[in-house]
């Protein structure tokens, strides 16, 4: 995946760090910048109180279209004076459907960055997750609060489980991969077997990568009873990577969000830039 155009998605409640972030990242590689500005509208009111509140949620609704607009022009006037290419748009979207309204803005960009200041707003960045992971068919970029952040990161740590989740994470990475300087294929408690691993666990993929150019080293971790990302965030800092590739949600998010899971570790707490897909 040649990467020439990165998605950012902000509110009208975030301030300029995340866009200035993506255009930083744009000009290191000479990508084009497409900024949604998404807006989520608070639901119908209901039942036997509908009537009294629908004039004040109709306000609500007004002064929400009112801020978007204006930061849809300040934006737009910061664009302006940026080194990049960029275009913008913007949605008002009910908060069910606004998964599917950013996925399908997704899919015309090669990636989605989610930067600090999207990180931090809880409700919006579930729905920038799912509709990246789960709408667009394209790979996301976690990037946390005080990261190094690099579109030519030199180190990349692939987290590795066989899976097809792992396995599009790697295809969609692959252009990044074939330039760094080190790769480091990590298998935590691989287990043998054609069902798993095959017969040498992280063989099969090393050579795949290998046959790329990529210059890939395998990393098997036993766990000795720590959580699997806690294994994976210790070994992203022992190798001083500067970027995880890792594919998202090998479980159902159901499943995820009852019993927890590394992609919801990873996204809770990014300990280094990280690459997801599904």
């Amino acid at each position: 995946m040649t990467i020439k155009t990165v998605l950012t998605v902000t509110s009208p409640d975030l301030g300029e760090a995340d866009l200035k972030l993506a255009a930083t990242l744009c000009e290191e590689i000479e990508a084009h910048l497409a900024v949604l500005i998404v807006a989520l509208a608070a639901p119908p009111p209901i039942g036997e109180y509908a009537a009294v509140v629908s004039d004040i949620w109709l306000q609500e609704r007004q002064a929400d279209l009112a801020k978007l607009k204006e930061r849809s022009d300040a934006v737009s006037t910061w664009l302006a004076s940026s080194r990049v290419s960029t275009d913008i748009s913007s949605e008002y979207q009910e908060i069910t459907w606004s998964d599917e309204a950013i996925g399908r803005r997704a899919r015309y960009a090669d990636i989605t960055l989610l930067g600090p200041d999207m990180l931090s707003h809880d409700t919006l960045k579930e729905k920038v997750v799912e509709g990246a992971l789960f709408h667009s068919g394209k790979p996301l970029l976690l990037i946390p609060d005080g990261a190094t952040a690099t579109l030519k990161p030199k180190r990349i740590m692939v987290a590795w489980d066989s899976r097809v989740e792992a396995s599009q994470a790697v295809a969609q990475s692959l252009d990044l991969l074939t330039v760094a300087e080190e790769v480091r294929l990590v298998l935590v408690d691989p287990t043998e077997g054609e069902d798993a691993h095959g017969a040498e666990p992280g063989a099969d993929m090393a050579t795949f990568l290998a046959r790329h150019g990529v210059k890939v080293t395998v990393d098997r971790l036993p766990s000795q009873g720590k959580a699997v990302a806690s294994v994976l965030r210790q070994h992203a800092a022992d190798m001083a990577a500067e970027l995880l590739v890792m594919g998202a949600y090998g479980h159902s998010r159901l499943r995820q969000k009852i019993f927890g899971g590394v992609t919801s570790s990873m996204l809770g707490e990014p300990p280094i830039p990280i690459l997801m897909a599904r």
